[in-house]
């Protein structure tokens, strides 16, 4: 980082002195400051140029300069204002000036032009290889070799007999609820603290959903609560056909008690792994522990294909289908035919071999998201009010994202609070998914708590959802603490 002194002068300095302040600190101007220190003005070399077309000399001072009212910003200006006041006055630099005229420091638009975003795609050098090789053999639609060996390395991966590669993570769970004979009428148990698209297949089907709330431990789904709708469904005569367990930003749910628990109850799993995989359960993959698993490949998700998904499993039988079914349930005769409802849900042999570069660096990816969370736990674990998302014993978590929850009466300030002020900084943060039994799009569905009050609803209002992604720089983050801290009112 430049140093103010190392590009600023007073009116005393000479023009040569002056094109050589420039020349060296690289900041295509210099600050002219009064013997107190105060601002004056900026200097550039074509203000200098004109001084010297001009009659002036080399030797001559600085007191040569015209006033000048230069464009300046309080200390306290946020980067995206500072943006915005760039962009209206044409300016690629603008001073901070504190209370009596001094500069604080200059704002840079190469420094600020670039906002930080949630979880950005972070792509390696392997993708274009697998790329290359299905254009230049004219492997372009879906299917494909990259296709059938993406599908191997997955379930090689994670440990199972079969995987099918789908257009996206819902698709794979649309699937899993359509071969588990859901039907109108059918109710799944699904976990509440998740993304719609969890549960938007059970309707595709004509289910309901039933919303089963977390528990602390792990913010996931509970095992009271799950035990509470079965008891509630065998009272009232019925039984779910399937339960959905997602695991939430990368951490997977408690899933011995819960599989015993279906088991019980002759009830298949459904296990959304979509922010999952990398993630390791009692020493296990993540996404593995049901009677079906889905991965996403979205472009946030710790690997990406753009879009994409998995569906992975030990019965082939199931897999077989799901690629029958994904493939607009064309039977095996010469001509087009169909004797079932189909979907166009198949991944392309391009969108495959991203994937296949992807996988090379998993382990890496995962490794850096969760130095992303310890470095936020250790510049902000200071701060009173302040939780973590909890990492069990049993559980390695990817932290697909960095997840926190900020008590208001502690920290004085609320989750919208906080979000506001890193979107002035140019730095996106959102809430934790909203819980599905509190979408106007699921009214009238059932929940489970997992006490006497919903422990997804505490963690909805309080929580907060930090930029995680794999290629965050160190001074990226920095910035991001320094404006947690700010707002926080902690120096």
């Amino acid at each position: 980082m430049t140093e103010l002194s190392d590009f600023s002068a007073a009116r005393s300095a000479t023009i040569r002195d002056a094109m050589a302040t420039i020349n060296a600190s690289g900041m295509q101007m210099l600050l002219l400051v009064d013997d107190e220190g105060r601002f004056l003005r900026t200097v550039t070399d074509g203000d200098l140029r004109r001084l010297l077309l001009n009659g002036a000399e080399m030797g001559d001072t600085l007191e040569m300069l015209p006033p000048l009212s230069s464009v300046t910003a309080p200390d306290d200006t946020s980067r995206k204002a500072a943006l915005a006041l760039m962009d209206r006055h044409e300016i690629n630099h603008l001073p901070l000036i504190d209370g009596e005229g001094r500069i604080v420091r200059v704002l840079n638009r190469r420094d600020i032009g670039t906002p930080i975003l949630l979880s950005t795609p972070h792509m390696g050098e392997a993708e274009l290889h697998f790329v290359e090789e299905a254009f230049r053999t004219n492997w372009i639609a879906p299917l494909g070799p990259n296709v059938d060996a993406f599908e191997r390395e997955v379930a090689d991966l994670v440990g199972v007999g079969h995987a099918a590669a789908l257009s996206s993570g819902t698709a794979a769970i649309h699937l899993a609820v359509r071969m588990l004979g859901v039907k109108p009428g059918d109710k799944v148990f699904c976990s509440t603290l998740t993304f719609s698209a969890s549960a938007n297949p059970i309707v595709y089907e004509g289910g309901e959903p039933v919303f089963i709330d977390s528990e602390p431990g792990s913010w996931n789904m509970s095992p009271v609560a799950l035990e509470r709708a079965f008891d509630a469904a065998k009272a009232e005569g019925w039984a779910p056909r399937a339960v959905i367990v997602v695991n939430l930003y990368g951490q997977s749910a408690d899933m011995d008690a819960l599989v015993e628990i279906c088991d019980r109850h002759g009830v298949p799993i459904i296990e959304d792994a979509a922010e999952s995989l990398g993630a390791r359960y009692k020493g296990n993959p993540s996404g593995i522990f049901g009677r079906m698993g889905i991965y996403s490949f979205n472009g946030n998700k710790i690997i990406t294909t753009s879009g994409g998904g998995m569906l992975v499993s030990d019965d082939e039988e199931l897999i077989t289908q799901a690629r029958f079914l994904a493939t607009q349930a064309r039977d095996p005769a010469p001509h087009y035919q169909h004797s079932q409802i189909g979907f166009n849900y198949r991944m392309s042999n391009i969108l495959a071999g991203v994937g296949r570069g992807q996988l090379q660096v998993l382990g890496e990816r995962v490794e850096a998201r969760r130095g992303v969370f310890e470095a936020y736990r250790d510049g902000l674990g200071d701060i009173a009010g302040l939780e973590w998302m909890p990492e069990p014993d049993w559980s390695y978590s990817t932290r697909w994202l960095s997840t926190l929850t900020i008590d208001p009466a502690i920290s004085g300030v609320s989750v919208s609070q906080i979000i506001a002020r890193l979107a002035e900084e140019m730095i996106e943060a959102r809430p934790v998914w909203k819980p599905m039994h509190q979408q106007p799009v699921f009214a009238g569905c059932r929940h489970f708590a997992h006490g006497n009050d919903a422990v997804s609803d505490r963690i909805f209002e309080t929580g907060l959802c930090m930029p995680s992604g794999s290629n965050m720089t160190p001074a990226e983050i920095e910035r991001i603490i320094g404006v947690m801290r700010d707002v926080l009112k902690v120096r």
